[in-house]
């Protein structure tokens, strides 16, 4: 069937990269473009399934609608807007939506396709009724790329929620593609595809055949010298295809394993004598020198290289394309590549089937991970056959024949359910995913009470396979124990101040739980910002410990590497009694305020930041609704000098249109190290201080429009007799545009009055003077800014006691 005949406009024909459609996607063809069905379709890896996707487009563009692609993590989302760009040339709009604060909501309104993650597609449907979000409503169809993510312990929950949530906000058309997977009725059944739209295609269906099998190796009493005889064992099995032309990629369990492993086996291929490298290629030695990771540039010369999330993405992508070419011919990388980048290989080798959980020590690798790892196994047109080859002991070699034979069920991880190993035991959990989801439910006030709790949970993957398989979900009686459960998970979430339970048993969030759900927070993090926000005193030190300390940080590891670095940044400050992974995020903190991160850290630095910055905002949220106005600045103050690297003395210039990192510190270092102090320096000093005339103009005019804080004491006394009281009036006046201020008045240090208001012209606040035992009393007035990165405001009188 040719592509042009079946589309349904002639021109997105231009959109796919070849003339006829294969075996498997004529079969769907008609489901996709003929009906308005909802489809599911699952086939092995590299069959095609992204012309599937495309074909859902196609219709749906056709017909004047927005399409979403959810793509299963960000490294996909960014290879798609470059894949796309065939849809741009069309006239169509492709956005990929990303981080809080990098979205431009009227490109995401005006978009035909939208891209997003699972994460990102959940955070905006919560807060679908908001003016930056309101683009989510608009979706006609959504393309779930690799709907068997569902059985991730870690993602799978946020995806089968968000498609829930959108199917009742939109009422979309679905289009799931998965892997390979024995009950894919189950997911068609969740998404209500009848039996004509549901696809189940087997390995026959693959372009390239795929030999997998299970390889052992003798384990010994050092698991550091394991890890050579499995990398030993790799190259036995990756050897014969690269001496034959062809490509190894061989998964380890960690970024620092990637590294270490691609190094012993550069010495091993020498060893060997594997005819393997391009030395002699003058070009791509020129092109190697451009590479930033030092290990990395050495290494790609013989034809070796590796590939992680911490590379910087210059790095990855030169690795990724050249890897495509033939110039790499052994690839050592972390599961990241088999989810993101379409990367195949004639040989794949699993060298490690358990990695290390910071929480739980040593623990086995999803089924999930290692089948999508094998399934990269084959390069269409390149190879006949494809070898995969899982590398284990012996004690765990049949459970691994039986995963490859028998593929894995996909299970749901919305709230208990079967173990994601091969035991068959139940998993046992707090909850904490259904905690957090129903939490979220709640607070965009879709339930109300009990009856609408299980009303939502049958929406769900969860239910579904409940219905399927009730023992294995430990439900004996399934509408009994459902109720048992989500009272369980109210009752958690009452006891912990996320939501309020009425005598009627109707179900209200807090302050806290919207705030949990609007910031996209775990639950233990919220907790903990609250916590924070009703301390009486918060230092700079407690803000960034808390952040460091968050649950969105757990994955977080610090390598043997840079424990040194570690501490050399944390010397002389309080970092409490933070595990090593929490620590490593803390000294990148604190050095990123100062703009001097250390080499060891860097490779981690922008992600943790980023993470960090969204961490901050959140928690200067729960500071302004918990009316703590002083502490709100003061994470604001932090926020900025991560984001810009300035000293605390110049963060305020960043308040400043225009103004970054670079112009703060130059301003800072001719003396102009606060807005005051640009409004004084004038157009002609700002030149003087080495910015152009068309900068020092517009600096200086938002400058202008920055709150302009004067206080006015009035008729205040200068003396009082003891024993006295007298009550009076003191003016703070906003010159600038207006803005929200917290206004604290303290005597001898003491607080007397705090409150928060909305400054624009003056107000008053009243201020007792009393003649305590004291000689003097020094009162004064502080204005803080909990919305902006200026330093605090300060006046004080002193009054003589007589």
């Amino acid at each position: 069937m040719e592509v042009a005949e079946a589309v349904p406009d002639p021109e997105f024909a231009e959109v796919f990269p070849f003339e006829e459609f294969n075996d498997m996607q004529r079969e769907v063809v008609d489901a996709l473009l003929e009906t308005d069905e909802n489809v599911v379709a699952s086939a092995p890896t590299a069959s095609g399934k992204t012309a599937l996707a495309e074909m859902a487009i196609c219709r749906t563009l056709e017909a004047g609608g927005t399409a979403l692609f959810v793509a299963p993590m960000r490294a996909l989302t960014n290879e798609k807007e470059s894949e796309w760009e065939r849809f741009e040339e069309l006239g169509y709009s492709v956005y990929v939506v990303t981080g809080e604060r990098d979205l431009n909501p009227r490109r995401a309104e005006r978009a035909d396709i939208l891209v997003m993650t699972p994460e990102k597609t959940d955070s905006a449907t919560r807060k679908h009724d908001s003016r930056r979000y309101a683009f989510i409503r608009d979706v006609d169809c959504v393309v779930i790329d690799e709907v068997h993510l569902l059985d991730s312990e870690k993602r799978g929950s946020v995806l089968e929620v968000t498609v829930s949530r959108l199917r009742r906000l939109t009422g979309p058309r679905v289009v799931a593609l998965s892997a390979t997977m024995p009950n894919v009725e189950d997911v068609a059944d969740w998404l209500d595809a009848p039996p004509e739209t549901t696809f189940e295609f087997g390995d026959e269906y693959r372009p390239v055949d795929l030999n997998s099998g299970v390889k052992t190796y003798t384990h010994g009493d050092n698991s550091f010298a394991d890890k050579y005889r499995r990398l030993y064992r790799a190259l036995d099995l990756a050897e014969p295809h690269i001496r034959d032309d062809g490509q190894a990629l061989v998964f380890v369990s960690s970024r620092q394993d990637t590294v270490q492993a691609a190094k012993k086996a550069r010495d091993e291929i020498g060893e060997r004598d594997i005819p393997m490298g391009a030395r002699g290629d003058y070009d791509f030695h020129n092109d190697a020198q451009e590479l930033q990771n030092d290990t990395l540039r050495k290494s790609v010369l013989d034809g070796v290289a590796f590939h992680h999330a911490g590379l910087s993405k210059g790095d990855k992508d030169r690795v990724e394309e050249w890897f495509k070419q033939g110039k790499i011919q052994l690839l050592f990388s972390t599961s990241t590549l088999a989810w993101g980048v379409n990367l195949p290989a004639r040989c794949v080798v699993l060298r490690d089937t358990k990695l290390h959980d910071p929480l739980e020590g040593e623990v086995d690798m999803s089924p999930l991970d290692i089948l999508q790892m094998l399934g990269r196994a084959g390069r269409p047109e390149y190879d006949d056959v494809g070898y995969g080859w899982v590398v284990c002991d012996h004690s765990e070699a049949d459970k691994y024949r039986r995963l490859l034979r028998e593929g894995k069920e996909i299970e749901s991880r919305l709230a208990e359910g079967p173990d994601s190993g091969d035991s068959g035991s139940r998993r046992s959990s707090s909850g904490g995913d259904l905690d957090a989801h129903l939490n979220a439910e709640i607070a965009m006030g879709t339930i109300r009470d009990l009856g609408d709790v299980i009303d939502w949970l049958e929406t769900t993957f969860y239910y579904v396979r409940a219905k399927s398989n009730p023992d294995a979900y430990g439900l004996d009686d399934l509408q009994a124990d459902l109720r048992t459960r989500v009272r369980e998970a109210l009752e958690r979430l009452d006891s912990r101040g996320f939501v309020d339970i009425g005598d009627d048993l109707s179900v209200s969030a807090t302050p806290l739980g919207r705030l949990a759900s609007k910031f996209y927070l775990r639950l233990d993090t919220a907790g903990e910002f609250h916590d924070l926000a009703r301390r009486e005193e918060i230092e700079t030190g407690d803000v960034l410990r808390t952040v460091a300390d968050a649950a969105e940080f757990d994955s977080v590891s610090a390598r043997q590497s840079e424990r040194e670095a570690v501490d050399s940044v944390l010397v002389g400050q309080d970092a409490g009694e933070l595990e090593p992974g929490a620590r490593k995020v803390l000294a990148i903190l604190r050095s990123t305020m100062t703009g001097t991160t250390p080499g060891e850290l860097r490779s981690d630095a922008w992600v943790i930041t980023q993470n960090a910055l969204r961490l901050l905002a959140a928690l200067r949220a729960f500071l302004e609704r918990f009316d703590r106005p002083r502490a709100a600045n003061l994470a604001r103050r932090i926020e900025a000098r991560i984001e810009h690297g300035v000293s605390s003395d110049a963060v305020g210039l960043t308040a400043i249109d225009g103004v970054g990192s670079g112009r703060a510190s130059k301003l800072a270092k001719e003396g102009i190290a606060a807005p005051a102090d640009v409004r004084e320096a004038g157009e002609d000093g700002l030149v003087d201080a080495g910015l152009s005339a068309g900068v020092a103009e517009a600096v200086l005019e938002s400058a202008s429009d920055l709150p302009r804080i004067s206080v006015s004491w009035g008729a205040f006394p200068d003396a009082i007799a003891r024993g006295e009281n007298d009550m009076r009036e003191v003016t703070v006046r906003n010159a600038g545009d207006g803005t929200q201020v917290g206004i604290r008045v303290t005597v001898n240090g003491v607080e007397m009055t705090e409150t928060t208001t909305y400054l624009d012209g003056e107000t008053t606040v009243p201020v007792g003077v009393f003649g305590g035992t004291d000689d003097e009393m020094e009162y004064v007035v502080e204005v803080a800014f909990p919305e902006l990165p200026l330093l605090p405001v300060t006046d004080s009188r002193t009054v003589g006691v007589e």
